[in-house]
């Protein structure tokens, strides 16, 4: 059996692999890269190594050769983008033979009013239109999305948002990559939907955590939409981004990330890190 992981060199495909690797044999490995340059490290592991460009298709067809087992990991960048990256992967997964898909969704891809949902939506149904058994990886929301707030906090700014209380399955993305390894490795998973999410947390909640990891109280900042906006421009960030951020924010506002669900305990054999103790791992890794 040969496992292929897509973007390897990013934050959750590096920690896929390494996980991974904990249990199965470099030579059963492989990863698929834009910069193979970039993988090295795992090269001299005697990890296999492929050109693989969400871009150019006939470099994943390639990559894809003589895989059984694919883990797609959605790319970065805008909805079009995605959608046109994500088809050119499961395309040429089919072309290639593969014989298993997962792939990272969000929460609730389905029916989801989240505005990253289409993305997840359309190469979800792409990949059952292709008849080959899968699993969708629904990761509600990773904790380190929010490392930039917290940082601020510890330089003594406020917590600030717009999403009221609406509530978020947070986890840690190494739960997220050992949820994704034990699919990849495991049996049974065929054409299984699991929605990966930790307790849920108001913004409320999560500072609270973090005010006792940090020991201070934690101002939040609830604000509106324009507000934030506003707020966001005024500490740098570019412009091009703060949609994005408030997009974020709404969905977490109308609730497209409250799913509950015990499906980390289904494939890591408990629950995902109580939020505490995950704040924690951050502030003090």
């Amino acid at each position: 059996m040969k496992i292929l992981v897509t973007g390897a060199t990013g934050k959750l495909g590096s920690k896929v692999v390494e996980t991974l690797l904990k249990t199965v044999p470099a030579s059963q490995l492989a990863v698929s890269v834009r910069n193979p340059e970039k993988a090295e490290g795992l090269r001299a592991r005697g990890v296999d190594i492929r050109l693989g460009d969400f871009d150019r298709p006939e470099t994943l067809q390639t990559a894809f050769a003589g895989i059984d087992r694919l883990l797609i990991i959605s790319a970065d960048g805008d909805t079009e983008t995605r959608i046109r990256q994500h088809s050119n992967a499961v395309a040429a997964a089919a072309l290639a033979g593969v014989i298993f898909i997962a792939y990272t969704s969000i929460a609730n891809a389905s029916n989801s009013t989240n505005f990253l949902a289409p993305v997840h939506r359309t190469t979800e149904e792409a990949i059952v239109k292709t008849g080959i058994p899968y699993t969708f990886l629904r990761n509600n929301w990773y904790l380190e999305n929010e490392l930039s707030s917290i940082q601020g906090v510890v330089a003594g700014a406020p917590w600030v948002t717009s999403a009221g209380s609406g509530k978020v399955g947070w986890a840690l993305q190494q739960e997220y990559a050992e949820a994704a390894a034990a699919v990849l490795v495991g049996n049974g998973h065929e054409n299984k939907i699991y929605e990966l999410s930790g307790q849920l947390h108001t913004q409320a909640e999560l500072t609270s955590a973090l005010g006792e990891v940090l020991g201070k109280e934690v101002l939040v900042q609830q604000v509106d939409d324009a507000t934030y906006g506003d707020i966001m421009k005024s500490v740098g960030v570019p412009d091009f981004v703060v949609p994005i951020l408030l997009g974020i924010q709404q969905g977490i506002r109308e609730g497209t990330l409250e799913i509950k669900s015990d499906d980390f305990e289904k494939l890591l054999g408990r629950p995902a890190t109580p939020i505490r103790e995950a704040l924690a791992q951050i502030v003090n890794p």
